[in-house]
């Protein structure tokens, strides 16, 4: 069994916000691959899907962002997982509109849910899968800029970076994180890629 945590706030007022697009990420998989009806576990909306041959546990923490962790090391601890067997979808401010990033360890990044993780997790090496929601504008404070939703003319990159997430959750599944990461970390750019900061 895989896990994809994808990270959000709970509740109607948070739908379609840059800080939510771990939630959509969660939802184009399931789409995608018939997943079971969502049920209350670990502090979380959990549902399971099939990818190939492989089984894949979807969860949605309803926690709020920054007490992600929690519900993720109960579903580990619950399964017998390691961090290996996660993957988390989160936004990142510090990557442009759209951008996927994978990799398999790192700092948070300023990621708050995916810090928390870590933290509950013991380690940082937990896979992760981040989608730039860009920078807030000059300014302004990146906590409120990340609970905006996004403008109309952001909505087809986003969608376009959700679709190509999902598709790099069935890389990961089918062939491993590393065919992920040398496919989609590269993909629509021709700028190099940073490490993680």
């Amino acid at each position: 069994m895989k896990v994809l945590v994808g990270l959000g706030n709970p509740g109607k007022k948070y739908e379609g916000t840059r800080h939510n697009i771990g939630f959509e990420l969660l939802a184009e998989v399931a789409r995608r691959h018939g997943a079971s009806r969502p049920k209350s576990k670990f502090e979380a909306e959990i549902s399971e899907a099939t990818v190939g041959s492989e089984r894949l546990l979807l969860v949605a923490p309803q926690t709020f962002m920054n007490l992600s962790g929690k519900c993720v090391r109960l579903a580990a601890d619950f399964y017998q997982l390691s961090a290996d067997d996660l993957l988390v979808a989160c936004d990142d401010i510090n990557l442009r509109l759209g951008r996927l990033r994978i990799r398999k360890f790192g700092s948070a990044g300023g990621q708050k849910g995916l810090a928390n993780i870590l933290q509950h997790m013991g380690t940082e090496a937990v896979p992760r899968l981040r989608i730039g929601i860009d920078p807030p504008p000059e300014g302004r404070d990146a906590a409120s800029y990340v609970l905006d939703r996004f403008a109309k003319i952001e909505r087809s990159a986003i969608d376009e970076a959700v679709r190509l997430g999902a598709q790099a959750v069935e890389v990961w599944l089918e062939s491993g994180l590393d065919a992920a990461m040398n496919r989609f970390n590269a993909e629509k750019t021709g700028e190099p890629d940073e490490p993680d900061a």
